[in-house]
This record gives C-alpha cells, sequence and structure tokens, in this order.
C-alpha cells in the first residue's frame, strides 16, 4: 500500500467536505496537536456569527472523523458531531 503525506500548510487549502449532509464546512484554520505522542487530534475550523458583536469561534473536528484525504478535498463523516456548535 502506497502511503502519501501531507504538510500542514497543503491541508490548510484543502475544502473540508461532511458526508453525511453533503455540504461544504470550510477550510482548515488551525490544528489541535498531542505534542507528548506527536499526533493530531483534531482540526479546528473558523466559525463566525452573523452579528453586530460577532466574534469568531472555531469548529472543533476530531481526527478520527476524517474519512478520506484526497488531492484537494478533504472528506468528514459529521455523524454524532453539533458542527453547527462552535468551541470555544
Amino acid at each position: 500500500m502506497l502511503e502519501r503525506s501531507f504538510s500542514l500548510n497543503n491541508l490548510k487549502t484543502m475544502e473540508i467536505i461532511d458526508i453525511s449532509i453533503g455540504a461544504r464546512i470550510g477550510y482548515i484554520n488551525d490544528f489541535k496537536i498531542d505534542t507528548d505522542k506527536h499526533r493530531v487530534l483534531a482540526i479546528m475550523i473558523m466559525y463566525t456569527k452573523t452579528s453586530w458583536f460577532s466574534r469568531n469561534n472555531y469548529l472543533e473536528i476530531p481526527w478520527d472523523k476524517i474519512v478520506k484525504i484526497g488531492v484537494d478535498v478533504i472528506l468528514i463523516d459529521g455523524t454524532n458531531l453539533d458542527l453547527l456548535q462552535p468551541s470555544n
């Protein structure tokens, strides 16, 4: 089996698509990393509420919810994730 590797900057340019609802979620803004085990725990996607006093929050998607990383897209399974509730 051929393994591919991706740089973090390359992953940040890929669009995130939730296959459970067939919707675009956005792009990776940040990563949550376990520095002891040297692995990515979650991807963080910016979420902005539209209001007069809008602030940026992040949607946190666990790494194990990633189904496939393609050439220019990342597919996630958003089942059992409340993607409308941001993580602070």
